[in-house]
């Protein structure tokens, strides 16, 4: 199950870095670092502007994976990993996709469990990586025995 699916991705989405939408995440995280929300604070830091909080990426789109069809209930997320070339820059265009990487079952005292490893990417303008998010989606038992062969 699902292992047919390691190395399909989805397409590049564009998404900017909105001020406004950086602003409304770092109150959601109960972060007022200045170089997030203060103007003038991330002109004198040393990027020179306002960046996004570390874990920003988890709200830009990446697209779909073709063909990678995953119950709407019965999912637990297990892990979220970040890796940064640089942060992001408040104003800039990224463009995103995500890959399949890996799928392996366990069992346990929960029964027969899936582990669905999807990574994220985001790349500026001219193409340079700029962070990785690796997601471990868990698939529980139940979902597990209601999806396609």
């Amino acid at each position: 199950m699902l292992k047919e699916s390691i190395g399909k991705r989805s397409e590049k989405v564009k998404n900017t870095i909105e001020r406004g939408a950086v602003r409304k995440f770092a109150e959601a995280i109960g972060d007022p670092s200045p170089l997030f929300l203060d103007e003038q604070a991330g002109k004198e830091s040393k990027y020179g502007r306002n960046i996004a909080p570390a874990t920003f990426p988890v709200t830009l789109d990446a697209g779909s994976i073709p063909d990678l069809k995953l119950p709407s209930q019965g999912l637990i997320h297990g892990e979220q990993i970040y890796h940064y070339n640089r942060p992001l820059f408040v104003g800039e265009d990224i463009y995103c996709w995500m890959e399949v990487k890996d799928y392996y079952e366990k069992s346990g005292n929960f029964g027969d469990m899936g582990f669905l490893v999807i990574t994220k990417y985001g790349e500026d303008a001219e193409g340079a990586l700029l962070f990785t998010e690796e997601r471990i989606v868990i698939i529980n038992e139940a979902a597990r025995k209601g999806m396609p062969v």
